[in-house]
């Protein structure tokens, strides 16, 4: 597997980032930060849909097939797919309005794992929040800019970078509850001059695919942390894969167009979502348990 197929949303993102499928609709979701817009698109292919939102949101989860989960600068919002309308579930570092949320992902178990980040990417200033049918917990603090949340199909292992570090980590967790148990271990540690390790999932062979922001490509880890691919991406800012098709046999990748030269001559595709080519055996999100 090795370059790449074509474009699956010729719009152009700042910050594209939480792509999450929606299996019941066929459709992929997925965010511009800084844009503040929800997008929409199906499997398929057609027209991309763009939401406006009234807060700046970093990921979305399925509730069910007519509900949305959002996470945000300022909480966690439950969204209305046929009216648009949205309600704040919990507040996110309510305390702290220097911070914004950023990579997410949902356990196995329904558990929803959340990074937050300073808005002006401070050193330290990140953290990894478990929330689970109401109930809110800190689990990691002092990171810089958390992304690659993903997790094991079985529940019992998941990853976590600090892209300002270049560092993935990987700590077991509870399959009931998705808390960590025990302590993280370093799984792969990134050059610098790689790019920096951006959004990951984990497909149903137990491959790590990691976007590689500044570096143009999309990595794929074995268990053991091994990289076994790497496929070169068209922007060199990709940040976050997911897998669509009724087989969630296809894998798509955001990028984003922020700091770039508004030309962009030598990233002309920055901000494009992107397919990658060949099949995969990728696994769709578990629903977030909100109660």
């Amino acid at each position: 597997m090795s370059g790449w197929a074509g474009i699956f949303c010729d719009r152009a993102c700042i910050l594209g980032e939480g792509p999450a499928a929606h299996p019941g609709l066929g459709r992929l979701y997925w965010l511009d930060i800084l844009g503040k817009h929800l997008c929409e698109r199906p499997f398929s292919g057609g027209v991309t849909t763009l939401h406006d939102l009234p807060v700046m949101a970093s990921m979305v989860a399925r509730v069910d097939d007519a509900t949305l989960l959002l996470g945000a600068e300022d909480g966690l919002y439950l969204r209305d797919i046929a009216t648009g309308r949205m309600r704040l579930l919990t507040a996110l570092e309510a305390d702290r309005p220097e911070t914004r949320s950023n990579d997410g992902r949902v356990h196995p178990c329904g558990a929803l794992w959340l990074g937050t980040m300073g808005r002006e990417a401070q050193r330290g200033y990140g953290a990894i929040h478990w929330f689970f049918r109401g109930a809110m917990r800190t689990l990691f603090t002092g990171l810089t800019i958390p992304n690659a949340i993903a997790f094991t199909a079985d529940g019992t292992s998941a990853i976590f970078a600090d892209s300002e570090a270049g560092t993935i980590w990987r700590i077991d967790t509870d399959p009931a509850t998705g808390l960590p148990v025990g302590d993280k271990k370093v799984f792969v540690q990134v050059p610098a001059s790689e790019g920096a390790p951006d959004g990951a999932v984990i497909d149903a062979e137990g491959l790590v695919w990691n976007a590689r922001w500044g570096g143009a490509s999309l990595d794929a880890y074995a268990p053991d942390g091994t990289r076994v691919r790497s496929i070169a991406m068209p922007a060199r800012q990709v940040t976050c894969p997911a897998f669509i098709g009724p087989e969630a046999d296809t894998l798509v990748v955001t990028s984003a167009t922020e700091g770039l030269d508004p030309d962009r001559t030598d990233d002309r595709f920055a901000g494009r979502t992107f397919t990658v080519p060949g099949k995969v055996k990728g696994r769709f999100e578990p629903v977030v348990r909100v109660e």
